[in-house]
């Protein structure tokens, strides 16, 4: 894998981490999983495997989703593949804009409209909760939009489908794995919460920093250097598994 990739996947798995951890996706989590497996907390405890095949087949419904954005960006950045750094150019404004609406210093109205799919009642069985993880994916535009679209934008910059997807593959892992872990163990989650609770605040402050810094980056064209910087920091065993 190129060394621009190598670090965009960490940074998209970042990006996965804080949008799970965003104040409007973190505090619905217990519900969505009640919501998935239609049982109480009581009852997810108890009955932890069906819990957690519930939250697989979400986790599967809202990467299916993502990655074809990853595809689709990819594909978008190839069929104009002479003007990439003109897309990279664009794309790091959009970004760092992105950013300053996430820090509360701009508005932009069009990220303040909400775009959740409701569903007031769940389809049936597993297949039901994987039409629920797309439903999520598809919808919930003002949380995790800003930085989605900055991973998207970087899956443009990038030479082919597999690249792009790679990308989204990663963003879709940070934000998948604490979700699993939720449903593996709620009760603990739901103590972990309520003690983080008063960071969410921060969480949105340091989203709406990386936004920017990745912006600044994509924009003066330094996104490239910086990976190969990184690359050089990177134990050669490792390099071979990115």
């Amino acid at each position: 894998m190129s060394e621009p990739v190598t670090f965009g996947v960490l940074v998209a798995f970042l990006a996965g981490l804080l949008s799970f951890l965003s104040p409007c996706v973190l505090p619905l989590v217990p519900s969505y999983i009640g919501f998935l497996t239609g049982m109480t907390v009581e009852d997810v405890s108890g009955r932890r495997r069906i819990a957690v095949l519930h939250a697989l087949c979400f986790v599967a419904g809202f990467t299916l989703v993502f990655l074809a954005l990853g595809a689709g960006a990819s594909a978008f950045g190839s069929a104009l593949k002479y003007y990439k750094p003109v897309i990279a150019r664009v794309g790091g404004v959009l970004i760092i804009l992105f950013g300053l609406w996430t820090l509360g210093v701009i508005r932009l109205d069009a990220l303040q409209r909400e775009q959740r799919v409701q569903l007031d009642r769940k389809p049936v069985g597993f297949l039901g909760s994987t039409l629920v993880g797309m439903a999520f994916a598809a919808g919930w535009v003002p949380c995790i939009g800003p930085i989605l679209g900055a991973i998207l934008g970087l899956a443009a910059t990038q030479a082919d489908f597999g690249r792009g997807m790679v990308l989204l593959g990663a963003y879709s892992l940070g934000l998948a794995v604490p979700f699993l872990l939720a449903a593996l163990a709620l009760e603990t989650f739901l103590g972990w919460f309520q003690r983080f609770r008063r960071h969410l605040g921060t969480v949105k402050t340091v989203s709406g920093i990386l936004l920017v810094a990745v912006g600044i980056l994509m924009a003066s064209g330094e996104f490239t250097r910086l990976a190969a910087w990184m690359s050089g920091l990177t134990p050669e065993f490792l390099r071979e598994r990115l």
